[in-house]
């Protein structure tokens, strides 16, 4: 790897004008493309101090051997010109929205004589029409099978199709009338395509026109006093507005938007999409990527509750890489579809006038509504209005059903980002290899098979507790957590998390040192402990140690454990601390942190079982806090000890049902006199 500071450009060389920049490496391939509103600026970031850069903007300059950039006139011609370099180089370093591989998808072949409709999963290809994605196969097969009665597109494989047309006689679907049967001749390849390029339009959402259609044929044929046809146009219908039934209604008809929201953590991004056409979502799309580290504000530790300071350039990046995207798709089908029809007419040998077909709907709504606001919000709404041919509102909704639908989306987002997570440590080999990456980076003897991990979780320094999880072979053992309330660090008023840990360190090494010396049968027959301040989900105490001992923090919290190793003789368990910032792993009595890769599977594993701590923690913290402030307002009644404002509290469900009840029935709780009962009553009135 080459040394940054040797392609460094001269002081004074580089523009403080708007533009963008390539970073390439020794063999002159492009890894990195960038933009700035201030080249020189910009660019003089990447140049400082290796240990102040974000992990993965480290790795590029090191891998990078020159650097090289061109001005443009306005910010607005930089972000076009970023978006067609990362399209024509693809970088590797760069955040790339590859279309999404996982998501089932309705396919027509619209290249072939006679298209067919399909199941489809995996990388899109020319000649083929797709829809959706749907967010289940069966989703896919069932809006086949009602569509076919209407439209009733062939379905079957190439092979299929030139068996029954070689036997002379169609299969089941054709006897059913569930397909046109053009192997045999039923119908020929005009009113087959007709049929074809009615579902098209369906598919593509002009489906007032469909429905109205039918409706009128359905009376007609009802006039006519054909009740069999009439029943069948019925039976159509149903199918028709079935498939649109399954298409909520989520806005006002006549709005055209789409709804965007990203999940994040230190590593990664997951970005959720729905396409809301005429009011009803007609799509969803999602990706999880890796951040690039170049995002603003990307080496910031984030708090409990922060907005993660990348997201406006994560926004930014997606809707001009995704938009662009959408047209240039667009444009490339619409002139593969005019190559189709010219084919067809020359095929057929009949001179047809190109039939009018309704104008397909555009890739960018006239409005976007954002989690987040886009870096750039101007030059970006300039970018997508001369995408769209029109104005484009950009904009975060703050109430009403497009806010609720935001949240939904959100939802989504994180859910994606979770599953992406458990994807991998749930896969044996990525458990197996993220052992391996921990035990090789730590230089430990043998796999960390046994991992615990401790998060502090407080607001302000009040209701301080602890949580204590348990990895075993890479998978969660949830009958071995622990819950701690925290003594000492709590009483002086303020946020300790050194204290804390070094608290929850003792209570937990200490019990392991007790163990030890106890009867491996008491051990595990014990079903209480003895230390009333700990809770758990299980019933039996640890027998033996972890190999590898996690604590929530940098340098601080893991030297405040390791003193209270030394202080019990622990020497038998690996402790590092999991600092959130930039994701580094510190060691005891080390000066630099250990740097995993950011997409190794140790990495990920480590991430999980320091989440999983964290939502553990918040857990416990937010139902001691709820159980204060449940009790808080009979704190003050004179006379009322906790036991009896535990009475109280179980015996009435809340204060508020407490306040409501009047003095006889207050006094029917045990313990409660008719003194007591009033001086309650009294003091619950006069708040």
């Amino acid at each position: 790897m080459a040394d940054p500071q040797s392609y460094r450009p001269s002081p004074g060389t580089i523009p403080t004008d708007p533009g963008v920049y390539k970073f390439r490496d020794r063999d002159g391939r492009v890894i990195y493309v960038g933009k700035a509103k201030n080249l020189r600026a910009r660019l003089n970031n990447y140049f400082q101090p290796p240990s102040t850069l974000h992990p993965r903007t480290r790795q590029m300059v090191y891998t990078g051997a020159s650097v090289e950039w061109t001005v443009v006139a306005s910010e607005v011609e930089a972000l076009q010109l970023e978006y067609t370099w990362i399209k024509r180089f693809d970088p590797w370093f760069n955040v790339m929205y590859r279309d999404d591989k996982t998501y089932p998808m309705l396919a027509v072949s619209v290249r072939e004589r006679y298209p067919r409709a399909f199941f489809y999963r995996g990388p899109k290809r020319k000649g083929v029409r797709y829809f959706g994605p749907y967010s289940h196969a069966w989703a896919v097969r069932e809006t086949l099978d009602l569509l076919t009665r209407v439209f009733p597109i062939r379905t079957c494989s190439n092979g299929v199709f030139n068996r029954h047309e070689s036997l002379g006689r169609p299969c089941l679907l054709g006897y059913i009338d569930k397909c046109a049967a053009p192997c045999v001749g039923r119908v020929d390849e005009a009113e087959y395509d007709e049929i074809v390029q009615g579902f098209l339009g369906f598919m593509s959402g002009r489906t007032d026109q469909l429905v109205r259609g039918i409706t009128e044929q359905m009376q007609e044929a009802s006039e006519n006093l054909e009740f069999e046809k009439a029943a069948r146009l019925r039976d159509d219908l149903g199918a028709v507005k079935k498939v649109m039934e399954r298409q909520t209604v989520v806005l006002g008809q006549d709005t055209d938007a789409d709804v965007i929201a990203f999940d994040t953590d230190e590593l990664e991004a997951a970005v959720q999409i729905f396409n809301v056409r005429d009011g009803r979502i007609r799509a969803q799309r999602g990706w999880v990527v890796e951040k690039t580290g170049d995002e603003p504000g990307a080496s910031e530790r984030l708090e409990e509750g922060q907005a993660d300071p990348t997201l406006p350039t994560l926004m930014q990046n997606f809707l001009v890489q995704y938009y662009s995207d959408a047209v240039e798709r667009v444009r490339l089908e619409q002139e593969e579809d005019r190559r189709i029809e010219e084919q067809k007419v020359r095929r057929r040998g009949v001179d047809q006038e190109s039939r009018a077909q309704a104008k397909p709907p555009l890739p960018v709504p006239r409005e976007i509504l954002v989690e987040t606001l886009p870096e750039e919000l101007t030059e970006v709404s300039e970018l997508l209005a001369e995408l769209r041919g029109g104005p484009v509102d950009i904009r975060v909704p703050q109430r009403g059903d497009k806010r609720a639908l935001m949240e939904t989306v959100h939802k989504n987002a994180a859910e994606a980002l979770h599953q992406h997570k458990l994807k991998r440590v749930g896969d044996l080999t990525a458990r197996s290899q993220a052992l391996q990456d921990i035990q090789e980076a730590l230089g430990m003897d043998e796999a960390p098979l046994r991992i615990e991990c401790t998060d502090i979780s407080h607001i302000q320094g009040t209701d301080v507790v602890a949580s204590l999880v348990v990895f075993e072979d890479g998978l969660p053992k949830k009958n071995d957590y622990r819950r701690y309330r925290i003594k000492e660090a709590a009483g002086d008023g303020h946020s300790n998390d050194v204290g804390s840990i070094a608290e929850v360190t003792r209570r937990r090494f200490k019990r392991y040192n007790e163990d030890k010396l106890a009867n491996p049968d008491e051990v595990e027959e014990e079903q209480t402990f003895d230390d009333e301040a700990d809770e758990s989900t299980g019933a039996k105490r640890f027998a033996y140690p972890p190999q590898l001992f996690i604590v929530d923090g940098g340098k601080p919290q893991v030297n405040a454990a390791q003193e209270i190793f030394d202080e019990l003789g622990i020497v038998d368990v690996q402790l590092i601390g999991l600092a959130k910032r930039l994701e580094e792993v510190w060691v005891p009595d080390d000066d630099e942190p250990v740097i995993l890769p950011r997409n190794s599977e140790g990495m990920y594993l480590l991430q999980q079982v320091r989440d999983e701590a964290h939502r553990f923690a918040i857990t416990y913290h937010r139902q001691q806090r709820s159980k204060r402030m449940r009790a808080s307002a009979l704190d003050a009644v004179p006379g009322l000890g906790p036991a009896r404002r535990t009475d109280l509290v179980k015996h009435f469900g809340s204060v508020k049902k407490i306040k409501e009840a009047s003095v006889e029935e207050i006094q029917q709780v045990k313990g409660v006199g008719p003194k007591l009962a009033e001086t309650i009553y009294t003091h619950l009135h006069q708040q």
